[in-house]
């Protein structure tokens, strides 16, 4: 009986799996996400930078 649920506690249990995968999915999600704003920050401030310029060029 109680091997049985030990045996059933080892083999059977994948909550801890379960927890590792959604752990690393997350960190990839959170990687994606930081290195898109990256770009995305980039580009707006480049943005900015060429409409002040013609701003400060306009008469």
């Amino acid at each position: 009986m109680m091997a049985r649920f030990i045996r059933r506690l080892l083999v059977e249990d994948k909550g801890g799996a379960t927890a590792i995968e959604l752990c690393i999915l997350t960190a990839l999600i959170s990687v994606a996400i930081i290195a898109s704003l990256h770009t995305f920050s980039n580009q707006l401030n480049n943005t900015f930078a060429a409409a002040s310029s013609k701003i400060a060029i306009t008469p």
